[in-house]
């Protein structure tokens, strides 16, 4: 294929929500213009952009799909992004990659949870949007219920500039209302081939009323047109076109079109319109990047061909017999294959050999890359998502992408004992592929934790664990990491005397433990005089007092918040030692702890519920139903809900996440905060005494 410069590349995100019709409209864009020879369905699991095991057995995207469509002198950069919740860290990577959003809103379902939140986030960043109404083939089918949706939930600047001639199995063209002429597919039509004709009688007063709604619309947008309009002058379709541009950039218009991307019925109009109305990427606005390793200044970043190198590396995957892909966004300068760069991220050379434009799962290789294009190169040596790409002589690190943080967390394990560390480095491995992946190993309850966008995205993650790295793993709630503490005092001796023959053990103490403040943790306080106990003895108690504190009084978790006061004790010339004196005070402390009023702790969180105010009721019902205490309510800053804040015991909130999106249809979102430890009410720790 030919070079394409950025004044010809178009970055387009297609999002919406999950079955919404994503996939089979980014095929039916690439085989329509020519750009990929055969069509996939994702029934038959042979799409171009879901290529992966998991995709194809659950017939729909986990991961982001990069594809190209070459029409009229310009090449489009397709990212089919997930559509559900579990995946929304590929889907705000697409956006992050693209400069446009192509929303794509089923003509059965319509407006759905995922649509809005993708709107929503490309919206936030000041991103055109084009909407396209799909499967207008499907049963049910509704242009206008779906045209009202729009409007009512996601904006009132939706403008339709086509309208379906018929619906459903009588869905057979398309009024363009820019050309104001009919588009009459060819039943059969393998690449959208139409007959260009009037507009059908029958249609006529369709046509009048959605052509003078789009032309208010764009009117209202320029002055110019505005004096024409009023002065009732027919506006020519190439000053419609330029002013509706330029108001996308400003999110004056959100443009709506229609098609059936499975019949490629519309495909070519769409392709017309995402050339004419989208932004090229050297119209993308200048990013800001911090310059130099320490990050001291910050420079601009535009997209011209002379300036140096940089790219922002938005995706990584791993395919079998090649290793790691590496998908990257160049953002200013060109590059060619086989070209020494520099990942300014970690301070580390790459050499970029077989340099190509990604079709789906094969790649086509290139000599060179422009501005504002998208490319990928496999075998990096230590390149990941969210690293930048630059030159060693102008290094600079682009903004990353704002991937969401977990939600859900579980304990996981290798069914295998000796799978242990292959179990280790493939979650390593996961995290460096998708960022919203997260494990850490919890020392308090020696659990290997990993963390996700919900249980889908997890079960999916032990799925490609199997698949790619050979290891079987199992999940399970994590332990809940409780703390004991005293609330009496009490004090008397520890004592250990061993006589085995020669040299034997000797260590005694008296101690006193005392309750503390909540919060502050274990005190060691050395009263001893007139050398009782010698100097170099006296840390050793301390030390065993520590080490029996660890194990635990009521159920094995640590005890906090105490003060302990070694204040007498006697020692002998030849048999004690630091290790006799530290097992005094494992005794002493073993002995009175008992005594001491012991009492469990469970930790607490700070949680945000961001709900629909329709679900407010529910949701403060469970959190109170969860042990929770309500600190406050507030409107959401975007008006869209409330949020609710509250503590909660950590205990409580295992899987809350998935219950709150079935609480609110989806639209429910939570931040979690650890905010310290609590008494725990009798009858709940009783339980987990017995359970330990």
């Amino acid at each position: 294929m030919r070079e394409y410069k950025s004044d010809e590349i178009r970055n387009i995100a297609v999002v919406g929500h999950g079955a919404s019709g994503k996939t089979t409209l980014v095929d039916a864009l690439a085989f329509v213009s020519g750009s990929s020879k055969r069509r996939g369905t994702v029934k038959d699991g042979n799409t171009l952009t879901d290529t992966s095991p998991e995709e194809v057995s659950h017939g729909y995207s986990i991961s982001l799909g990069c594809a190209h469509a070459e029409w009229k002198d310009a090449k489009i950069n397709l990212l089919d992004t997930p559509g559900y919740a579990d995946f929304a860290g590929d889907a705000i990577a697409g956006l992050v990659a693209a400069d446009g959003a192509l929303v794509a809103v089923g003509a059965t379902g319509g407006v759905e949870v995922g649509t809005e939140r993708m709107f929503r986030e490309a919206v936030k960043r000041k991103d055109p949007v084009l909407f396209v109404v799909t499967m207008m083939d499907k049963e049910t089918a509704d242009f206008d219920r779906a045209y009202a949706a729009i409007k009512e939930r996601l904006t009132a600047k939706v403008v339709p500039v086509e309208i379906p001639i018929g619906a459903g199995a009588e869905f057979r063209g398309i009024i363009n209302l820019l050309t104001r002429k009919a588009h009459l597919f060819k039943p059969g039509t393998k690449s959208g081939e139409f007959t260009e004709a009037p507009i059908p009688k029958e249609e006529e007063a369709r046509f009048k009323r959605y052509h003078a709604e789009m032309v208010e619309a764009i009117a209202a947008t320029d002055d110019d047109l505005l004096e024409r309009f009023f002065a009732e002058e027919e506006l020519a379709t190439e000053d419609e076109v330029r002013a509706m541009k330029n108001a996308m950039k400003e999110a004056e218009i959100f443009p709506l079109l229609c098609c059936s991307a499975q019949l490629t019925y519309g495909i070519p109009t769409v392709l017309d319109l995402l050339v004419q109305l989208m932004p090229n990427a050297y119209e993308m606005e200048e990013l800001h990047a911090l310059k130099g390793a320490e990050g001291n200044r910050t420079v601009e970043i535009h997209a011209k061909e002379d300036a140096p190198f940089a790219a922002l590396v938005f995706k990584t995957t791993a395919e079998p017999h090649v290793g790691e892909v590496t998908f990257f966004r160049t953002m200013s300068g060109t590059v060619a294959n086989g070209a020494e760069v520099y990942n300014a991220t970690r301070g580390a050379p790459e050499k970029l050999s077989h340099l190509a434009i990604p079709q789906g799962k094969e790649r086509i290789e290139v000599p060179r890359l422009y501005p504002g294009d998208i490319g990928c190169v496999a075998k990096l040596r230590g390149t990941h998502t969210n690293d930048t790409l630059s030159t060693e002589a102008h290094p600079v690190r682009l903004p990353q992408i704002p991937f969401p943080d977990p939600l859900v967390s579980f304990a996981i394990e290798a069914t295998a004992r000796a799978d242990e560390e292959k179990l280790q480095n493939g979650l390593h491995r996961l995290h460096d592929e998708d960022p919203t992946i997260q494990t850490h190993f919890e020392p308090e309850t020696h659990e290997t934790i990993i963390e996700g966008l919900g249980e889908r995205h997890l079960d999916i993650a032990l799925a490609r664990l199997e698949r790619q790295f050979g290891v079987k793993a199992t999940l399970r709630a994590p332990r809940v990491p409780y703390r004991e503490t005293l609330l009496g005092a009490a004090e008397g001796q520890g004592r250990h005397k061993k006589q085995t023959g020669g040299k034997g053990q000797f260590g005694d103490c008296w101690i006193r433990i005392k309750p503390a403040p909540r919060g502050t943790g274990y005190q060691f306080v050395d009263k001893i005089s007139g050398g009782v106990i010698p100097r170099q003895y006296v840390p050793a108690v301390d030390k065993g007092v520590q080490e029996a504190a660890e194990r635990g009084v009521l159920a094995g978790f640590p005890v906090v918040d105490f003060t302990v006061e070694c204040f007498d004790g006697s020692y002998h010339s030849v048999d004690s030692n630091e290790a006799s004196f530290k097992m005094a005070g494992i005794l002493a402390f073993k002995t009175l702890a008992p005594k001491c009023k012991p009492a469990l702790l469970e930790p607490l969180m700070t949680v945000e519920v961001f709900t629909p105010d329709a679900h407010m009721g529910d949701v403060l019902g469970d959190l109170s139903g969860r042990r929770g205490q309500i600190l406050g309510t507030e409107p959401s800053p975007d008006g869209l809900g409330t949020i609710v804040k509250a503590t909660v015991p950590m205990a409580e909130l295992h899987l809350y996440a998935t219950k709150l999106q079935s609480m609110t249809h989806g639209y429910g979102t939570v931040k979690y905060r650890f905010q310290g430890f609590e008494m725990m009410p009798a009858e709940a720790a009783a339980k987990v005494a017995q359970a330990s």
